[in-house]
């Protein structure tokens, strides 16, 4: 999910190109204030020149928060049938399903196909998000399809000096609300996307952390450069060597004529849970080979 500055013409004329597959046209942190009114503008614009039936990626718009400008930033948007909308600085399932009615009346009013507009929850911007995160387990919400996290407004919320500890890692609370937004996602059955790398030009620190994210189950991520597209789409698809292993996992399986739980693939023991890995993992490399660019 590539960030763009809705008030940056520049930036906005290379969204098309940037390889992402969801671009989020921000009407909130990266815009001053005073900037906003213009800023909604150019996102109505940028997305009626993009209807959904010709847009090769998705389009997203993150708004303001809720007791901000979200409503004004909402009524100019919706009309242009933006794929979703980022809802920073949550403070629980509840203020979802606000957004929730929102949409359904600004669709209504602007024909929109009812329950077009999805949902992404920024779930970690306060402390009270954190302390809720379990609620949307058992929380209704239709138009939710992810949730991402994020350490610096919880940061600055909780009066913290910094975000990370002593070796430059992630300090407990962040690893702690980082890994509730994990669970709380599986859940709740959307997708977890990892907070952003801010230093844009570290490919390597990206990578490594884009890697690590992947494999404890994080499905996406935030960026913030259209540099760091490229090596997130890598990270986060399957390498060849776990489809190949996935797919021997699978046949071996699929031979097993006695039902047997456990199959040996070069001197190691398999059971049903790599099964099931290995059948994610053979879903998602399809899935991206379906989607790439012919």
């Amino acid at each position: 999910m590539l960030y763009v500055p809705g008030d940056d013409d520049r930036k906005l004329a290379k969204a098309d190109a940037s390889g992402a597959d969801s671009v989020v046209l921000d009407l909130e942190d990266s815009v001053a204030e005073q900037n906003r009114p213009s800023a909604r503008t150019k996102v109505r614009r940028f997305l009626a020149d993009r209807p959904p039936a010709s847009r090769h990626y998705q389009l997203w718009v993150r708004v303001n928060a809720l007791d901000d400008a979200a409503l004004t930033d909402l009524a100019a948007v919706v009309g242009g049938a933006p794929d979703g909308i980022v809802l920073p600085k949550v403070n629980g399932p509840d203020d979802v399903r606000r957004l929730e009615h929102m949409l359904d009346a600004l669709e209504v009013r602007d024909g929109v196909e009812p329950g077009r507009t999805k949902i992404c929850a920024v779930a970690t911007e306060t402390p009270a998000a954190v302390l809720r995160l379990h609620e949307y387990s058992t929380t209704s919400l239709t138009r939710l399809v992810a949730l991402n996290w994020g350490a610096e407004d919880l940061s600055a919320a909780i009066g913290a000096s910094t975000n990370l500890d002593s070796s430059g890692q992630w300090a407990l609370t962040y690893r702690w609300a980082r890994s509730a937004v994990l669970l709380a996602a599986k859940a709740a059955g959307v997708q977890a996307i990892e907070t952003v790398h801010v230093n844009y030009r570290d490919t390597d620190g990206l990578r490594a952390t884009s890697r690590s994210a992947a494999q404890e189950g994080f499905t996406g991520r935030a960026a913030i450069h259209p540099a760091q597209v490229g090596p997130i789409n890598e990270d986060f698809a399957p390498s060849s060597e776990d489809v190949r292993l996935a797919e021997k996992i699978v046949s071996a399986f699929e031979s097993n004529a006695d039902g047997i739980g456990t199959v040996g693939i070069d001197g190691q023991m398999f059971d049903i849970p790599h099964l099931k890995r290995a059948r994610n993992i053979l879903a998602l490399a399809e899935l991206i080979n379906h989607q790439a660019p012919q």
